[in-house]
């Protein structure tokens, strides 16, 4: 069983940044792609990042491109997700997820593993 424990969210004004952690254990962990989702209230869950098994193949939704990078450290087990530039519509619950295969994936349905999620409030 694999789990995913993310960390680092918060509370933070528009401009500002956070960095998401998740900590994964019960596989191994450098052969399967790592994504970052968020759920804001009252909308569905949208995909925000992918990484590849090795880090070499990123992939950002249009919304976040240029403010998030999406990073890993296979050594450490941990994904990271630096969020720049925050926005108020940048608030959510924000999901990192373990994926099926090696390479990256943009639905939510190619993961097979989620962490319980971190809220991050951006205000105006």
């Amino acid at each position: 069983q694999v789990q995913l424990v993310e960390s680092g969210g918060g509370l933070v004004q528009a401009g500002g940044s956070l960095r998401l952690s998740c900590a994964a254990s019960g596989r191994t962990f450098r052969n399967y792609a790592m994504g970052w989702f968020r759920q804001a209230p009252g909308k569905e869950r949208e995909f925000v990042a992918a990484i590849s098994w090795s880090g070499g193949n990123t992939v950002y939704a249009d919304s976040v491109k240029g403010r998030f990078t999406i990073s890993r450290d296979n050594t450490e087990n941990t994904v990271y997700l630096q969020m720049n530039s925050l926005k108020p519509e940048d608030t959510a619950v924000y999901f990192c997820a373990a994926g099926r295969g090696p390479f990256v994936q943009t639905s939510g349905n190619e993961y097979d593993y989620w962490g319980q999620g971190t809220q991050v409030t951006v205000s105006s």
